[in-house]
Formats: structure tokens, C-alpha cells, sequence
């Protein structure tokens, strides 16, 4: 089992070097949705503990992703990013503390989203020569 978890670790790191910063930010919103739908898993399975991890994760990717923002050049575009990942952050603090997935459900529908328009905007990104 630890050579298995070794291997992923490797992998990740390999992944992560070979990416420039627009598919970074894609792989955080992959893994605080893949996250957070493990934690409803865990809800489910009644292992609170293997929730609260998962969940604490999630918040700490969604602070990640809010560090990316520049508030200047992104404007009124950045600040509303930044507040819907604010409130994301709190509503993930609500769903941990409730074990409630309907929270889990809302918080994945605005990554969801938002990560639909960052996937969406990719070949812009490279023809301006952004990446």
C-alpha cells in the first residue's frame, strides 16, 4: 500500500511540473471537486473523521484558488470570484459541521461553473500568448 501511495505522489508531482498555470488552477478545481464529492461518500459511510479531512482539504484548495486572483487587473470579475469562493469557504465550514450534502451539492454546483467557464476560455488564454 505504501508504494502505491509513493507512486501517486510521483505522479501528482510529475503531473503538476509539466502544466503551465491555467491547467494548475483546472487540476485545483479537479481535485476540491473530487474531493468533496469524496466527503459525501464519507457522510454516507458515517466516517466523519475521513470527512472533516476531505472537507478541510477542499477549503484549503478553494484558498488556493482564491490566491490566484489579482483584484486589480481582474476587476469587478476577480472580486466576484473572490466572494463566491469566500462564501464556498464558509458554506464548506456549514456542510462539515451539519454533515449536510445538500451543501456539499450547492458548493460543487458553483465550482462546477465555474470551472465549465475556466475550461471554456483555454484557447483564448493561449492565443494571447496568457500562459
Amino acid at each position: 500500500m505504501n508504494a502505491l501511495h509513493q507512486y501517486q505522489a510521483v505522479n501528482m508531482q510529475t503531473s503538476v511540473v509539466d502544466v503551465d498555470r491555467h491547467q494548475l488552477i483546472q487540476l485545483l478545481f479537479d481535485g476540491a471537486i473530487e474531493r468533496i464529492n469524496m466527503a459525501k461518500a464519507r457522510i454516507n459511510a458515517k466516517d466523519f473523521e475521513g470527512k472533516n479531512r476531505l472537507i478541510n482539504k477542499s477549503i484549503e484548495i478553494i484558498s488556493g484558488l482564491r490566491s490566484f486572483l489579482d483584484l486589480e487587473k481582474g476587476q469587478e470579475l476577480a472580486q466576484n470570484l473572490f466572494d463566491l469562493y469566500v462564501y464556498c469557504e464558509h458554506k464548506l465550514f456549514q456542510a462539515n459541521v451539519r454533515n449536510d450534502l445538500s451543501i456539499l451539492d450547492e458548493v460543487l454546483g458553483h465550482l462546477k461553473k465555474i470551472q465549465e467557464g475556466w475550461s471554456g476560455i483555454r484557447k483564448e488564454v493561449i492565443a494571447k500568448g496568457l500562459i
